[in-house]
């Protein structure tokens, strides 16, 4: 259920705690071009295990966040899924401080009444950040509680003015083996790519997204800009975005092209649809504890978001198009 709170999150009510690693598996995402990019990357943030210069940012309060005990900062910025720094969890926060964030451009392009390139900075500019408490589920039957900070990604797309003939976005994400030097060995095929159907990217819950705890994102969450989906799996929020393009086809999708038996194009949360390889029906929700067996609970549909979302899908066979 979603509830209505009146402030933002401020990262000093949130403590963190040691890193945390564990349940190294197997599954990521990632990737994209970017042209030149420039700058110094600053090391070590201000929590431990963080990595990247992290600055703070004022934020709206938004009606959209979750009433539910937050993963620690320092959890959520030291267990992470980013393969071309590292295919384990605790690796990215070590290995991401190679990736320079300023500056950074996006371009957008396909089916757009006006291509253009456009600054970071610009884009971040253009609306209020809003803090979101959301719950983020990943395919491996992990999840967290994180306040992620952005605007809805709706407000940008209408500002770009897609072509009627725009069904859906695709994001490709930043692919220099010169930042990411182990790009090569993560097993994917760069760039990578992810997709929204239209009236997905144009859901009000869908964040675009700069930081989160009140300050810019980590290097290691997928600096400097990404998108967050919160009822799909978390494969399906693509980090590090070079290139915003609008298409009349869905697009081709990195795991979905690696494996489409393991992961679909639409990648709902779904306790009823297991993957090949392990049960969805429950996740290990990453908290304030430091056990190495975190809290396991029933995992919801559409990761509890279906009273918003389940229209979207209407009259959809959800075991087929998982």
């Amino acid at each position: 259920m979603l509830i209505r709170k009146g402030n933002g999150i401020a990262s000093s009510e949130i403590t963190p705690k040691g890193a945390y690693e564990a349940f190294q598996m197997d599954r990521r995402r990632f990737l994209g071009r970017v042209g030149a990019v420039g700058g110094a990357a600053a090391m070590a943030g201000m929590f431990p295990g963080t990595a990247g210069a992290e600055t703070k940012l004022t934020t709206v309060a938004s009606p959209y966040t979750v009433n539910e005990t937050m993963t620690p900062e320092a959890k959520a910025k030291s267990y992470n899924n980013f393969y071309e720094f590292g295919t384990s969890k605790d690796e990215p926060a070590r290995n991401a401080h190679t990736l320079r964030v300023r500056p950074w451009s996006v371009k957008v392009e396909g089916l757009v009444a006006k291509p253009q390139i456009l600054d970071v900075d610009t884009i971040m500019a253009f609306k209020p950040i809003e803090q979101r408490v959301y719950r983020f589920r990943c395919v491996e039957a992990w999840s967290m509680v994180i306040p992620w900070d952005g605007y809805p990604l709706a407000e940008f797309i209408k500002a770009m003015n897609p072509l009627p003939a725009a069904k859906y976005v695709q994001f490709i994400s930043c692919d220099d083996s010169k930042q990411m030097p182990l790009i090569g060995e993560s097993g994917i095929n760069p760039p990578y790519s992810e997709g929204l159907r239209m009236d997905e990217a144009m859901h009000p819950l869908a964040l675009l997204t700069f930081g989160s705890y009140g300050e810019t994102l980590a290097n290691q969450q997928g600096a400097p800009i990404r998108v967050i989906v919160p009822w799909k799996y978390g494969f399906k929020s693509a980090k590090s975005i070079v290139r915003i393009r609008f298409v009349a086809k869905q697009p081709d999708t990195t795991w979905n092209m690696l494996n489409s038996e393991e992961y679909g194009f639409y990648s709902n949360v779904n306790p009823s649809v297991d993957h090949p390889r392990w049960s969805q029906a429950h996740e290990r929700r990453l908290d304030s504890t430091n056990s190495i067996f975190p809290k396991t609970i029933a995992t919801l549909p559409f990761n509890g978001y279906a009273n918003e979302v389940a229209g979207l899908y209407a009259g959809m066979d959800l075991r087929k198009n998982y």
